[in-house]
């Protein structure tokens, strides 16, 4: 039931704020906990920004600012991602970026990501999905806010792509409540669809994602920040430094602990017996 190995990725995402010093702590905090890569998310602010939401103002560390503005302040370009591809090489850490938008996916294809990541906002955008799917990299694709049939479609394309895929079972809010969580999706879109699967969680605790490792899945997926308080959208369902210590240390026993289901008389154990069982000669 288990796998051999989980590939664990800390989603920086736009934990970042805009400043590519915080950036580069959040590589630091995924490389020293053991991760095996760290994500972030790159779009086009003119393309991703609904027009009725361009001109809204909103309260921001910078002032209060258009969403647009807002959107655009954060946003990283050739310069930061340069930095990034470099520091993260200079480490040893994959990284990879979440497009949301097809520019955004040209932007990235300078850096030949080792995996992309469709994200579940994205998972119906068919134009989106097939230019993702033609590049035949593997992918990663969450399915949260999915039906079925939807999900069907997002099997189809990349099939029909020739694409590798990973569907990755998530519940899209922030932060998800336990008791939504439906852990056992995984092995429901396993059987479903002949396909491995990964979760992608956005719980405050740690634990759920240290048993969907136990279930199955194949990828863990989980947001990062510096500072839970710190101001953003997704920091709240984001795991601090410790947490993630905690769960890369607890999914990488997996497999130690699972054992083979083989029963084995074990030296000690056998020491052990001839001390206790005082009525054997």
């Amino acid at each position: 039931m288990t796998n051999p190995s989980v590939f664990i990725i800390a989603e920086a995402g736009i934990n970042h704020n805009g400043d590519l010093s915080i950036a580069k702590q959040l590589i630091d905090m995924a490389f020293e906990a053991g991760c095996d890569a760290v994500k972030f998310q790159k779009r086009d602010p003119d393309v991703c920004v609904p027009d009725k939401m361009k001109n809204v103002l909103r309260e921001t560390p910078w002032g209060e600012i258009t969403y647009l503005d807002y959107k655009k302040r954060i946003e990283f370009g050739r310069g930061e991602y340069d930095e990034i591809d470099a520091y993260c090489r200079s480490l040893g850490i994959l990284w990879s970026a979440s497009a949301w938008d097809v520019n955004s996916l040209e932007f990235l294809d300078k850096y030949n990501l080792p995996f992309h990541k469709v994200a579940s906002a994205l998972s119906t955008y068919q134009v989106f999905l097939e230019e993702v799917a033609k590049r035949k990299v593997l992918t990663y694709a969450s399915v949260g806010m999915c039906s079925y049939d939807q999900i069907d479609n997002i099997v189809s394309t990349f099939n029909n792509f020739k694409c590798p895929l990973v569907l990755l079972h998530t519940v899209s809010t922030y932060p998800a409540k336990e008791s939504d969580l439906n852990l056992m999706m995984i092995q429901s879109l396993k059987q479903k669809y002949g396909l491995p699967v990964g979760y992608s969680g956005h719980e405050a605790s740690v634990s759920p994602s240290i048993v969907a490792g136990v279930i199955g899945a194949v990828a863990i997926e989980r947001h990062i920040t510096l500072d839970r308080a710190m101001w953003g959208t997704d920091h709240s369902a984001s795991l601090e430094s410790a947490g993630l210590k905690q769960l890369v240390n607890s999914i990488r026993k997996i497999n130690i602990v699972m054992g083979d289901g083989i029963k084995k008389e074990i030296p000690e154990e056998k020491s052990i017996a001839s001390k206790m069982r005082y009525w054997e000669v």
